[in-house]
């Protein structure tokens, strides 16, 4: 089954709408140790990259090819502006970017080893104040999918405030996507429960999932808990193992395996993935097609340093399966 989209004539329209977090990202690179209080590890490089779930997920779907807006805030300072300048550069859609006068943006320091692992140190800024008040609901009008990108992140927009915007979509004849972030507070379902009966498209990480299912391991057992609380179809990212689908409750579930690559930086693997599958979406993929080419977008996202620089058009992605097979 490929998926169909409500279009209202006469919007110049958007393919998705990303809700989420913008974070400037400053990479330091190989970091195999932390130096000691007062000493000095000399590195190979520190740069600075775009990230954050729905800045990355933005910039991603646009190099594949797909119309995005993006919906969130940031902070009045040079890190904001360098933030606007990267979506601007893959012509993403900035009218519903708000800026925080009060508040800095959004930043990580990435400690990024040699074996493409990474840990980080995070400031939220204007991302912990971005709530219901601040959605455009005129990009929203001109979008077919609204997707939520790694909800946990956004102190003031997760859970109520989130339900209402899925509801709302939803009622709009929106098609809606949620993502997962790991919540170290563990709320999980205390946030997620009133959104679950508006996501069309659930798409959290194996571990996210079993931390939402109470402790359970397996994916069947877990996407059942899912439909019971509303959710209409069922994604779960299983790491280097591929991806879980699940279509519909009665569905035959199915997994994808992943691609096979040497992983230079996993930062924003779990975005591209979504972004894949979003992309496959509005590209006209069946389910297994979309699971498929977010599979092959979450590859080519670990074989370059930062969260968008490998992601590749939609043909690129493409030729890359065919070449697999």
């Amino acid at each position: 089954m490929r998926f169909a989209f409500s279009q209202k004539e006469g919007f110049a329209m958007i393919d998705v709408a990303c809700i989420g977090i913008l974070v400037a990202d400053v990479i330091a690179k190989p970091v195999d140790k932390i130096p000691g209080s007062g000493l000095l590890e000399r590195i190979s490089s520190i740069e600075t990259f775009s990230g954050g779930c729905a800045m990355s997920a933005g910039i991603d779907m646009a190099k594949i090819g797909v119309k995005t807006a993006i919906l969130g805030k940031v902070g009045d300072d040079s890190f904001g502006e360098f933030l606007r300048n990267e979506l601007k550069k893959y012509d993403v859609n900035t009218e519903g970017l708000a800026t925080d006068p009060d508040n800095q943006t959004s930043a990580s320091i990435v400690l990024s080893a040699s074996s493409g692992e990474r840990s980080f140190l995070h400031t939220v800024g204007a991302n912990g104040t971005f709530c219901y008040d601040d959605v455009n609901w005129d990009v929203i009008e001109k979008s077919k999918i609204v997707f939520v990108a790694g909800t946990m992140l956004m102190d003031k927009f997760d859970g109520e405030d989130c339900a209402h915007v899925l509801k709302k979509a939803k009622e709009m004849g929106k098609t809606t996507v949620l993502d997962t972030a790991w919540d170290s507070r563990g709320r999980w379902m205390e946030v997620l429960r009133p959104c679950m009966p508006y996501i069309d498209v659930f798409l959290p990480s194996i571990d996210e999932a079993i931390e939402l299912a109470g402790g359970e391991t397996d994916p069947e057992k877990i996407s059942k808990i899912f439909f019971d609380l509303g959710v209409s179809k069922c994604v779960i990212k299983l790491g280097s193992k591929g991806c879980y689908l699940k279509e519909s409750r009665d569905a035959e579930a199915k997994i994808v395996p992943c691609y096979k690559v040497e992983a230079v930086d996993t930062t924003g693997a779990g975005d591209s993935f979504c972004s894949g599958f979003i992309s496959g979406m509005v590209k006209g993929l069946s389910f297994e097609e979309c699971g498929r080419f977010a599979n092959a977008v979450g590859a080519h996202c670990v074989m370059a340093k930062g969260a968008t620089t490998g992601i590749k058009s939609f043909e690129e992605i493409n030729a890359f399966i065919e070449s697999r097979k």
